[in-house]
């Protein structure tokens, strides 16, 4: 149920968006080339007394989001070229990896089918494809429907992204959106399935006035009506928030659409969805801490919304409904939510169905036709346990068979069920897609994702340990690493964490850490503060005023496996993106010692800078996780105490590797971009420092699945070259 609620960030990927490399330059040309040295030009603000001086201020282009100013694009290709010249002495070990991480995946595979109404879905890549194609067929018996190839639309373009795709309640129309430049405003398109032709053909012509529609400047989900003769989407201001929800009638101009809702605080994002039965649209809003649910009937969406209850600051809640019945997810009177219900006559009368507790974390609640489905954690592991509504004490648990691992729900689009379709792997087992029989609790696997090189989880193990933090408190972390390895701190180890926003990292596998494994590093996940991944209370102890922890927590984590043997100093590489990134920069900063090199990927390191700037477009949404340094004195000199940007010191840094994206629009280039600069002109050692500034692509790097798999690769070259570890052809 919390999926309904909009999406504020996302977690920023492990692939870092960098260019293919030029395979004849030498290594005397890499030498030859020296790093831009970005101008200073002081630009100085006063808030609170305080005045902020700023020599690279003149990096963010005044004309944002427009970015033209010819000078700045000439300084990132600078650093472009700077970044291809280093790393070509290392083109053949990227290559080497890439074809590694290739030859892991599967090139013609295809997702498990689902039943979805009268038809059955699923999606195919082909070999050599950067992306799928979706298809479908009847229920019934029939032949096989290619519905959407992604390959076709993203034909000639240098990025691509599949947005939403809903299929209307008739099977008849499909609605899909896409982004093809990284900004992450999405246009809706159609497409009339009865013919697999847009909308604009004598067949779906007899159902409705269609035409060649398109819808612009969307972002989230779409939901069709009950007719399936209009739909409903978010609509993206010019601040880049999803601030209106609007009514769409098929076949007639955008410019006709009719304002459902419309959210007036510049800090909360709106989005929809549907619930289990269908039969209400949920429109939610809110920010990072406190949220806001309506419902509308799917059959008469311009009927008066129905308030479930007015937001309350620091209360987050989310909504479902069966027959009537509203469940909802709350966290009003304990930090790791309750599960309510109410009436639609009264909907804000909640009555307890399960309580709070401190040790189990609730994350989602699914409603199905005789059953509903509580998915937790508890002591950080994911649980998935079946409730029934004339008894909701009696719970049905879902056992899984390691130590340490990640499970959930999958694809479960019918409400009408008697098999839960679950995801399922660790960090030896590759992602498992299983039906799960409700009674009988039979597990039958239906895919156990292919590595076409090979691959014996034997040779593999996984450990979880608990790392004292310097305040006391106990870090989880998970560790991967090949059998064989030794803990007498020889041995290289990564260290991987985010750290934000209530996102846990799971125990997960990864096929492409199997490049690092089998080279002798261990590879760890730090569950630090600012994730939940022990609870709600988790993430609040990482941010606002806390924020500090979750940077002291990675610290601790590298110090303790330190002690532990699994790595010694020097040794750490580290890499995170995003708020990931900014975790870099703030742990570079206070330890630069512990690491051997470290990979920032779309770096949120300007942050005191960024909190003060009320106009761009996600500011006012972050201070509820941030704090407004604005208004608040304690949290400005708080932010400016920890903002990487702001810290950067005359001291030896460890060899780094930065990425942005010029289109991101949820941290920016100049971010990095300034980092970097600074950098260049503070730290004291020779050690080398690199931009890559992907010039067509947005927050999450290249979008083609092989792209990013050279992007990652790129990521490992760059690791083991500054590790020593390179050896010829290697």
């Amino acid at each position: 149920m919390k999926a309904l609620l909009p999406l504020f960030v996302m977690i920023g990927t492990l692939s870092s968006p960098l260019f293919a490399q030029k395979e004849n330059m030498t290594e005397k040309s890499a030498v030859e080339i020296k790093p831009p040295v970005a101008a200073k030009r002081p630009h100085s603000a006063t808030y609170h007394g305080v005045t902020l001086t700023d020599d690279y201020h003149w990096l963010k282009d005044q004309s944002y989001p427009t970015i033209d100013d010819a000078e700045i694009l000439e300084h990132l290709k600078a650093e472009n070229a700077y970044f291809e010249a280093q790393m070509a002495p290392q083109a053949a070990l990227t290559e080497t990896i890439f074809q590694e991480m290739k030859g892991r995946v599967k090139e013609d595979d295809s997702s498990v089918p689902q039943k979805d109404g009268d038809y059955i879905y699923w999606s195919e890549f082909e070999k050599g494809a950067q992306y799928r194609k979706h298809y479908r067929k009847p229920v019934a018996g029939g032949p096989s429907q290619l519905i959407l190839d992604e390959n076709e639309l993203a034909k000639g373009k240098d990025y691509f992204r599949l947005g939403a795709a809903e299929v209307s309640r008739d099977g008849g129309i499909l609605a899909y959106s896409y982004d093809d430049n990284g900004s992450e405003r999405y246009r809706i398109k159609f497409k009339c399935l009865a013919t697999g032709t847009d909308l604009d053909d004598q067949i779906c012509n007899a159902r409705a006035p269609w035409g060649d529609d398109a819808i612009e400047g969307t972002l989230g989900n779409i939901v069709f009506t009950t007719d399936g003769k209009s739909l409903l989407y978010g609509q993206v201001n010019e601040n880049w928030r999803t601030d209106k929800i609007m009514i769409h009638r098929l076949g007639t101009p955008q410019s006709e659409d009719i304002l459902l809702f419309h959210e007036k605080d510049d800090g909360f994002t709106v989005g929809i969805g549907l619930t289990a039965q269908d039969d209400w649209i949920v429109i939610a809003t809110g920010d990072n801490v406190t949220s806001e649910v309506r419902l509308v009937p799917a059959d008469n969406p311009s009927a008066d919304p129905i308030l479930v209850s007015p937001r309350k600051t620091g209360r987050e809640y989310s909504v479902d409904v069966r027959d009537g019945m509203l469940y909802i997810l709350t966290n009003d009177d304990h930090v790791n939510f309750r599960v309510a219900t109410a009436s639609l006559k009264a909907p804000g009368e909640w009555k307890t169905m399960i309580g709070g507790a401190d040790d189990y974390y609730i994350t989602g609640v699914s409603l199905f036709k005789n059953f509903f489905v509580v998915e937790a954690r508890e002591q950080g592991l994911d649980q998935v346990d079946i409730h029934y509504y004339d008894d909701s004490e009696r719970t049905t648990p879902i056992s899984f068979p390691e130590a340490s691992y990640s499970a959930g729900l999958g694809d479960n689009p019918e409400y009408d069920v008697t098999k839960l379709r679950l995801d399922y792997e660790s960090m030896v087992t590759p992602d498992t897609v299983f039906d799960y029989t409700v009674g009988t609790g039979k597990f039958e696997t239906l895919k156990v994702a292919e590595i076409p090189s090979g691959y014996d989880a034997s040779q593999y193990q996984t450990e979880r340990v608990m790392i004292t933090a310097r305040d006391g408190a106990k870090v989880p972390v998970s560790i991967v690493y090949k059998k064989g390895f030794k803990k007498d701190g020889s041995q290289p180890l990564h260290l991987y964490a985010y750290g934000a926003y209530g996102y846990a990292m799971p125990p997960g596998f990864s096929s492409t850490r199997l490049s690092y494994l089998d080279r002798g590093f261990a590879y760890a996940i730090a569950h630090i503060r600012g994730g939940d991944d022990l609870g709600y209370q988790w993430y609040l102890d990482g941010k606002l005023t806390k924020r500090t922890n979750t940077f002291n927590d990675f610290v601790d984590v590298a110090r303790g496996l330190i002690q532990l043997g699994f790595t010694g100093k020097g040794k750490v590489t580290a890499s995170g993106g995003s708020a990931g990134g900014e975790l870099m920069g703030a742990v570079v900063n206070q330890a630069p010692e512990l690491f051997g090199a470290v990979v920032s990927h779309v770096a949120f390191v300007d942050v005191l800078n960024t909190m003060l700037d009320k106009d761009l477009p996600l500011t006012p949404g972050e201070w509820p996780e941030w704090g407004n340094p604005i208004t608040d004195n304690a949290a400005f000199d708080y932010i400016r105490s920890y903002s990487p940007y702001d810290n950067v010191a005359a001291k030896a840094y460890p060899p780094m590797l930065w990425t942005a994206g010029l289109n991101d629009p949820r941290v920016t280039y100049w971010e990095p971009a300034k980092m970097v600069a600074k950098l260049r002109a503070m730290k004291t050692d020779d050690n080398v420092l690199l931009l890559k500034t992907n010039m067509g692509a947005g927050h999450g790097g290249k979008s083609g699945r092989f792209e990013r798999l050279r992007e990652n690769a790129e990521e490992a070259a760059f690791l083991l070259w500054q590790m020593g570890m390179v050896k010829s052809g290697s």
